[in-house]
């Protein structure tokens, strides 16, 4: 029983270790491209993530994946219980998670 303090203060080790290399780490070329619109960045980024100089594809297709993204609509919960096609799914995977709360099998 005296050895819970140290057992609770072994997390502060992991935790300064990632606080130290934090800055050290490139941002995600994806997060520089589309949310801070810096090519310049996101293009170094992917170089150093790859290994290559020539990055114009991967930067490419981020983008035509961020286009095909916005153009996708989307559906609320009550459109999808009135489609046919997917109402048995939803109702099972919703009736399955009610489960596992009442259940308390998210606590083990």
């Amino acid at each position: 029983e005296s050895r819970w303090p140290f057992l609770f203060g072994a997390i502060i080790v992991p935790s300064l270790i990632q606080v130290v290399i934090l800055p050290f780490l490139p941002e995600s070329p994806r997060y520089l491209l589309l949310e801070k619109h810096n090519r310049s960045k996101a293009e170094k980024a992917f170089q150093r993530f790859l290994g290559k100089d020539d990055v114009s594809h991967e930067i490419e297709e981020v983008l035509a994946e961020s286009r095909v993204q916005r153009n996708t609509k989307l559906v609320s919960v009550v459109e999808l219980l009135r489609t046919r096609a997917v109402r048995w799914q939803i109702v099972t995977v919703i009736v399955t998670m009610g489960c596992y709360q009442l259940c308390g099998l998210n606590a083990v």
